[in-house]
């Protein structure tokens, strides 16, 4: 498991942090020993700052900052919704060919790594925008259906709520393919019996934003790991995905 270098200057550092991979130490497996925020500082051979927060079982874009101030500054534009966000998500059934989710989140602290965190905190507006890029239906019966429909996804969150697309996906009856605690076991193992693939199917692809220092404007890109690409292919999605998801070794 390793960290490809996106993008790097002075300021920042933004990486392709692999499925599976802790962002930094956490209880939520406190016998991990490898974490993202250690070997970025290891890559670089300097401190690192990160600035947001990727699930452990997402793939794709980490953005880190390189001083405190720049931390500040980046943390300030994702807490304002300045910087845009966009992910790949496999989800179950046919979704509308695109649409715009506007759902507040009650917070759902982890029995572990959020225990200084307050239960009650009222719900929080989220809003998330999406639309889709190709479906396919699967000659394997999974519920009361002799096959089983699916669609691949651009989600772009416009907040940044806990487990915020995973939630708003099931909220919408088109939960997440991969997703043990949102999403629907049996169709969870369709994939990784019948295609190899047990992860998570959610994948941070692109950032925009403001350069905190110099003010030009960024898009970042990252493209679909490797096992991830691999599928898109098979399913025979190649050609409807943006030109930034495929990756440079062709999914090797």
């Amino acid at each position: 498991m390793q960290l490809d270098i996106l993008y790097h200057d002075e300021h920042l550092l933004a990486v392709h942090k692999p499925a599976g991979l802790l962002v930094h130490r956490s209880w939520i497996d406190p016998h991990e020993t490898r974490f993202a925020l250690q070997m970025a500082r290891d890559l670089i051979g300097r401190h690192v700052y990160p600035v947001h927060r990727l699930d452990k079982p997402t793939s794709g874009l980490l953005l880190f900052a390189l001083d405190s101030e720049t931390a500040a500054k980046l943390s300030q534009q994702f807490q304002e919704g300045e910087v845009r966000k966009h992910y790949a998500a496999l989800v179950r059934g046919y979704s509308d060919e695109q649409g715009f989710i506007d759902h507040a989140l009650s917070y759902r602290p982890d029995k572990l790594d959020d225990r200084r965190a307050r239960a009650d905190k009222p719900p929080q507006p989220a809003q998330t925008s999406y639309r889709r890029l190709a479906t396919v239906e699967l000659p394997h019966r999974v519920d009361r259906y002799p096959s089983s429909r699916y669609s691949l996804l651009e989600v772009s969150p416009l907040t940044g709520r806990k487990h915020q697309i995973r939630r708003h996906m099931k909220h919408i009856a088109h939960p997440l393919i991969g997703d043990p605690k949102f999403g629907k076991s049996r169709h969870n193992r369709l994939f990784a019996e019948h295609y190899g693939c047990p992860r998570l199917l959610l994948a941070a692809t692109a950032m925009e934003l403001a350069h905190p220092v110099s003010g030009d404007w960024l898009e970042l890109r990252a493209p679909l790991q490797d096992d991830y690409y691999r599928l898109v292919r098979e399913l025979g999605w190649d050609e409807a995905i943006p030109d930034g998801w495929r990756p440079p070794n062709g999914g090797a």
